[in-house]
């Protein structure tokens, strides 16, 4: 009865939300006729709209554009400048080189080239998987890590699996049976030769059983892995995850004399060694929970490899075979990551001068990471994806027709990146989120809305910062799991950042640990795009990301506070308040 009742209200869930929570949050501006109370009537509209989704997350991204002038909180002028600033900018750069990586496969070759490398016994494999997974995502979406990934796990998981049931066949004393009739008839010949007992009940093999459980166990492990290292590693660079680059637009908006203090050195240095905690532990945890703590088996150190390791490592050298000898397209994009790279940790390096100081005047001010991501991305539209072909002065008179066609070719073929294929693949829909966001931000705190938060929030200043930083990296822990990651960190760090500032502590010191939680969605399929893509493959339920996923997130928030409490507090001078969060961006 309950739910008949309630399935009318569910249809018009979103027709509800959509219209009513503007109305009932009317009064807010109609009786307190200030501007901040207009500028958080608009926030408080986007944050239900955000954590809900009835209406696509980037469109209401687009809301301060109408809303903030017509309400007279911030300018049209103003508000449009941040949708496109520099922090964004330095985001769609990282992106376009990442777009180049994956159209010519170079992930796909690293990938594969890594996991040859470490071995194919079971946790090496493992470590294999998080290994390659975590780096490519420091550089590339988690979405278009965990999509290449997972097909890969998928292949080696099949075919030991395949081998498995031969090894079993032949153990059986089945002679020697036709392969691909075995593959063909695997489901039905699962079933193993048993007798009969009296009650004529047919009883099962407690050994294959077991080993059936071991397998799923063994396919969820490997599994969930990859979703879980796609996670971990896109926050160790600055580009690598939406909710760092929302820190960094953030801190250049509420604190513009910062020194820059947040740059893509400063940030890998503090959140590099933390991601490898991080993976180290969840790798130790993935072990425990699927495969057991069987050392022996696990590593096989000295031992032969079984027939089901050398299957794995038969898949990776196929797919390693299919993409045969690295092309020039994949040498030169290789070459432009590695040079964006080099030129993001010199340009101001913080204890040496970097190339920006030394070959620019005035460099360290004019010069920030967006340039040379930007001027990067325009090589790669400019550099050919073949060789240049040099054809001579003189022509040959053999075959004229030949050589007139040669002469009509370009000297350079096409670019290694064309419009299309950016336009394509770019996730528009982010950048209007992150500018959204830091419109958000910026109208806070010139309407005083900042001011005034954090105000109320003094009575905490009798906690210490450690704690204070572990409860809010566990709220957002949580809270993540159920919204978008950089909705998350837009609508929480201008708060925290009030709060930091009105107890006099270190912003970093709060905002830091909890933009880093803001990437742990460890416990649902809905929580991120790496879990919903390995949910989807049906080796895992609901049930099994939940009970890892818990102890994922502890292991998180325990990890960043160690951070922010040994190596980054010395690295930010997290102890000192510092004289450039007395002013925050509010004349």
């Amino acid at each position: 009865m309950a739910s008949t009742c309630l399935r009318p209200l569910l249809r018009y869930r979103s027709f509800a939300i959509l219209f009513l929570t503007p109305l009932l949050l009317l009064p807010l501006p109609v009786t307190v006729q200030t501007r901040e109370a207009k500028c958080a009537y608009i926030i408080i509209i986007m944050a239900v709209y955000w954590c809900t989704e009835v209406i696509p997350l980037a469109v209401t991204s687009l809301m301060p554009v109408v809303f903030f002038p017509l309400l007279g909180v911030r300018s049209s002028k103003s508000v449009c400048l941040q949708y496109l600033n520099d922090t964004n900018m330095l985001f769609v750069g990282g992106l376009i080189v990442a777009i180049s990586v994956e159209r010519w496969n170079l992930h796909k070759r690293i990938a594969l080239r890594v996991l040859l490398i470490l071995g194919v016994k079971p946790a090496l494999l493992m470590l294999g998987f998080m290994i390659v997974t975590a780096f490519l995502s420091m550089w590339i979406s988690n979405t278009a890590t965990t999509a290449m990934m997972v097909p890969i796990v998928q292949a080696v998981l099949d075919q030991m699996d395949n081998t498995e049931h031969d090894v079993t066949m032949m153990e059986q004393g089945t002679g020697q049976t036709n392969t691909v009739i075995e593959l063909e008839e695997k489901s039905a010949s699962d079933l193993p030769s048993v007798h009969v007992i009296s009650n004529g009940q047919v009883p099962d093999d407690p050994r294959s059983s077991e080993e059936r459980k071991m397998r799923k166990r063994v396919c969820k492990g490997m599994t969930l892995c990859v979703c879980y290292a796609a996670s971990i590693g896109g926050t160790a660079t600055l580009t690598g995850t939406g909710p760092n680059i929302v820190l960094k637009g953030q801190m250049n908006q509420l604190y513009p004399n910062n020194n820059d203090i947040v740059n893509f050195a400063s940030w890998f240095g503090f959140a590099f060694p933390n991601m490898i905690l991080m993976l180290v532990l969840a790798w130790f945890w993935l072990q425990c929970s699927f495969m057991g703590l069987n050392f022996k088996k696990s590593w096989g150190c000295g031992t032969e490899r079984t027939a089901k390791e050398k299957a794995a490592c038969d898949v990776l050298k196929a797919e390693m075979k299919k993409l045969g000898p690295i092309s020039y397209a994949e040498f030169n994009v290789l070459l432009m990551f590695v040079l964006l790279v080099l030129l993001w940790f010199t340009r101001h390096p913080g204890f040496v001068k970097g190339w920006a100081t030394g070959l620019f005047p005035r460099g360290e001010k004019f010069i920030t990471d967006s340039a040379p991501a930007v001027f990067v991305a325009l090589l790669l539209f400019i550099l050919p994806a073949n060789k240049p072909k040099f054809t001579g002065c003189k022509t040959s008179m053999s075959d004229p027709e030949q050589t007139e066609e040669d002469i009509k070719k370009p000297f350079l073929s096409a670019p290694l990146l064309d419009w299309n294929v950016v336009q394509r693949k770019m996730p528009w829909s982010i950048v209007l989120l992150l500018g959204g966001g830091f419109a958000l931000a910026d109208a806070s705190a010139n309407s005083g809305l900042s001011a005034w938060l954090g105000h109320q929030m003094t009575p905490l200043g009798s906690i210490p910062p450690w704690a204070i930083a572990t409860v809010l990296s566990l709220i957002i822990a949580v809270f993540t799991e159920c919204t978008s990651n950089v909705a998350t960190a837009t609508l929480f760090l201008p708060v925290f950042s009030s709060m930091a500032t009105s107890v006099k502590i270190h912003p970093l010191y709060v905002m830091l640990p909890c933009t880093l939680s803001a990437s742990f969605a460890f416990m649902l399929p809905v929580a991120t795009p790496p879990n919903a893509i390995v949910f989807s493959y049906g080796h895992i339920r609901v049930l099994d990301m939940v009970k890892t996923g818990i102890v994922m997130n502890i292991i998180g928030v325990l990890c960043v506070t160690l951070a922010i409490n040994t190596w980054g507090r010395s690295m930010f001078e997290l102890d000192t308040f510092p004289a450039w969060a007395n002013t925050t961006a509010n004349q």
